[in-house]
């Protein structure tokens, strides 16, 4: 039992299980918008496990194929891929088994969710080999987190809505903005392993710049999902709340460095959890 306990306690660190609530959120936020209101508890559960199950996928293929850098890394030489605790066999295992969940979850929920599942899984996995050659990784990033609310959209309506292409740049902007404050503690690291990141090659300054850009472009965005949604107050105030909370972030990297962890993990965690309450209010009001 204990071994059993260590191994689900290692794969809960292999994947950062915690990180799933960046995505989450907006996944709901697009259900309930396509349904005018709550979709049933059998869409919330596919959606779940869909959800949870791709970020997992994405999660362990970006590990195992980061293994070898990583372990250059002090600040990721101790994850499990990297020191044993889990085999290149079992994390193998595990990306099959959550990509064939996902598949069939993608199946129970309509034909156009089935038909994109297997390209779906291919973007995400395409991430780690992008960042080896390009500094639009971190975009790239954000393209597979924005993939959430198009993925919320055709669950419940089987096709592609424009507020909900809105709703997806928003996210984008969003995840490649913090992205980009997250990679700068490994930017020294990158310059000397010739990794194509922001920071590695153009600097601090420069590197906070682009993420404040991709913030507002983030909240313009979302501005654009709540009117061609045709949303209501509370709505709007999602927005501001989330331009506050990015003015926020901002603001506290910029008095020390060293508050990215914070900003990171904090900030952007509530953000989309304050906003899906936003919308059901909206919803229900």
């Amino acid at each position: 039992m204990k071994s059993v306990v260590k191994f689900l306690k290692d794969v809960n660190e292999l994947i950062m299980f915690k990180h799933t609530v960046f995505s989450l959120p907006f996944i709901f936020i697009a259900m309930l918008v396509a349904a005018n209101g709550w979709f049933g508890w059998r869409l919330l559960l596919l959606g779940l496990i869909a959800a949870v199950s791709a970020r997992n996928f994405a999660m362990a293929v970006n590990r195992y194929l980061d293994r070898d850098i990583d372990a250059l890394n002090p600040r990721t030489a101790n994850r499990p891929s990297v020191d044993g605790r889990i085999d290149e066999k079992k994390q193998l295992a595990f990306i099959v088994l959550n990509a064939a969940i996902f598949i069939v979850t993608a199946y129970f929920i309509n034909d156009l969710a089935f038909y994109l599942s297997v390209p779906i899984l291919l973007l995400l996995a395409a991430y780690s080999y992008f960042k080896r050659f390009s500094e639009l990784a971190h975009l790239f990033l954000g393209l597979t987190l924005a993939l959430a609310p198009i993925a919320g959209v055709i669950a419940v309506k089987a096709q592609i809505t424009m507020w909900s292409v809105f709703l997806a740049l928003g996210v984008l902007f969003w995840v490649a903005g913090f992205d980009l404050l997250y990679s700068l503690q490994d930017m020294e690291f990158d310059k000397k392993m010739g990794l194509y990141s922001i920071p590695a090659l153009y600097g601090e300054r420069c590197t906070i710049f682009i993420s404040r850009l991709f913030h507002m472009l983030a909240v313009l965005f979302w501005l654009f999902f709540v009117i061609e949604a045709n949303l209501g107050f509370f709505a709007y105030l999602a927005v501001a709340v989330a331009a506050a909370m990015l003015f926020y972030e901002h603001k506290i990297v910029s008095r020390d460095i060293k508050n990215i962890d914070r900003a990171f993990f904090t900030v952007n965690g509530y953000l989309g959890i304050i906003f899906l309450i936003l919308i059901i209010l909206d919803l229900t009001f």
